[in-house]
């Protein structure tokens, strides 16, 4: 549902603009409201669903989303509509930040865990799918008031499905502390310093304001980096952070996601002004991607990890994912044909639905129960900053070189495609970079669960205690 929600709404925002009448510039804000609270509170929820359980911090953020998008579906104003997409990102960090710690803490042995990652995968691409689709079928056939109300039924289902069927966590409880100034510093931190990335495409990377933010944002950042090392309960306790395969992974997934995030955005735009697809077509001609990376990481990337490990498989997947990038960098500016030209970087997209279980398990495998939701927490929020600065910096290079063709007088779509095989080169680097630093900074576990490094750092997984 969470993620359905970030791929259905780019799809309305034309129909909203007209509806509400929102100018160029605040329409931005319906996608940016959103994302900047749900990646700035994901650390502190995590810590949070630690200390008063993560069953009370997942249902309290499915409700509060839930009663956020009926607010956003009977919205009047742009005002009304920004003030529930902000409430929504609150409630999906709330949720999304304790959810990834809830299955590790009830799957413990590896293989299991494996399978349970992998339907944790195939629910992200399920979403993504249906949301691409679903935004233009409910759009064009009803109204753009109901990408929100869709969530209604859900978000009670969810309610009503997770209050008997999840454990009650005991949390560790409030006195065991939250580091209130270390969490004020890194909320502060990560809200300004997404706020700057997502703003750096209009203003541009080297402008006063996109500088004095950012410089603010890391020195916020850098002050909660101190304080974690003296606070007497941090909100990342030094344990998590010397683990190499936890910040490894996080490392990993933040250049993976940058590269792939931006992708689907692109791709996307290439779909619709250079071959000029609608809104409909764009989103069937990419669901081949999102439903082959479902089907590898539900059917193939669980029995695959069991057999080879998670690094193998991870490696695996980032060579696909590579050629994914680098058969992009090759897209005609006319002439394309969808079977020859865009069909096989869909069916490469695979290397996803491998990557990501065996990269989430690698990563969470060496965290113990206490630090479950903040280590979620810290998962999920690299995968917003890697998303945020993936998309800034390519589409800002896309933008770039676009431009200059246009001075040169090259055609619209000349122009364009040239700005986007820009952008899916420097992707293609990326994924290279995330490679290499999956090679060198991730040990693989063996077959049978035996972690295969020597860190004698990293705490085993214990057996959660629940009422």
């Amino acid at each position: 549902m969470l993620i359905l929600d970030g791929s259905i709404v780019t799809v309305a925002m034309p129909a909203m603009q007209s509806d509400l009448g929102f100018t160029p510039a605040g329409l931005s804000w319906v996608v940016n409201a959103y994302l900047i609270p749900f990646g700035a509170l994901l650390l502190l929820a995590g810590r949070l669903g630690d200390l008063i359980g993560r069953k009370k911090m997942f249902l309290s953020g499915i409700g509060v989303f839930t009663a956020a998008s009926l607010l956003a579906g009977v919205a009047g104003s742009p005002a009304v509509l920004i003030a529930s997409r902000f409430l929504q990102g609150v409630g999906s960090a709330m949720a999304s930040a304790v959810g990834l710690g809830i299955l590790i803490t009830l799957f413990t042995e590896p293989r299991e865990r494996a399978k349970a990652i992998a339907v944790f995968a195939f629910t992200g691409a399920a979403g993504a799918s249906i949301g691409q689709v679903l935004g233009g079928v409910l759009t064009d056939a009803l109204d753009w008031r109901w990408i929100f109300a869709i969530n209604l039924p859900l978000g009670i289902a969810v309610l009503a499905l997770a209050l008997p069927l999840l454990p009650n966590d005991r949390g560790l409880g409030l006195k065991a502390g939250a580091d209130i100034i270390g969490a004020s510093l890194v909320t502060v931190g990560l809200t300004l310093g997404i706020y700057t990335i997502v703003k750096a495409e209009h203003y541009g990377w080297v402008d006063a304001h996109t500088l004095g933010l950012g410089a603010v944002a890391a020195a916020l950042l850098a002050a909660f980096a101190v304080r974690q090392s003296r606070a007497r309960t941090p909100l990342i306790t030094p344990r998590l952070l010397r683990s190499r395969s936890l910040v490894g992974a996080n490392l990993v997934q933040m250049l993976m996601v940058a590269a792939l995030f931006a992708f689907q955005i692109l791709v996307a735009l290439y779909l619709q002004n250079v071959l000029g697809y609608g809104a409909l077509e764009t989103g069937l001609a990419m669901l081949p991607a999102a439903v082959i990376i479902g089907v590898t990481a539900l059917g193939v990337s669980a029995r695959l990890i069991g057999r080879f490990g998670e690094r193998a498989v991870l490696l695996t997947g980032l060579v696909l994912l590579v050629g994914v990038l680098g058969l992009l960098t090759r897209v005609p500016a006319t002439g394309a044909n969808y079977v020859t030209d865009l069909l096989p970087v869909m069916i490469l997209a695979a290397g996803f639905g491998l990557a990501l279980p065996a990269l989430t398990s690698l990563g969470m495998s060496g965290v113990a129960a206490e630090d479950a939701g903040v280590a979620s927490g810290l998962f999920n929020t690299t995968q917003q900053l890697g998303g945020a600065i993936g998309v800034a910096v390519l589409t800002t290079l896309a933008a770039s070189r676009t431009e200059s063709g246009l001075d040169r007088g090259d055609s619209t779509a000349q122009a364009l495609t040239s700005g986007y095989q820009l952008a899916f080169t420097v992707g293609t680097g990326i994924l290279v970079a995330a490679f290499a630093a999956a090679l060198f900074l991730l040990r693989g576990r063996s077959t049978t669960g035996e972690d295969a490094d020597t860190d004698t750092d990293r705490p085993a997984v214990p057996a959660p205690t629940f009422h």
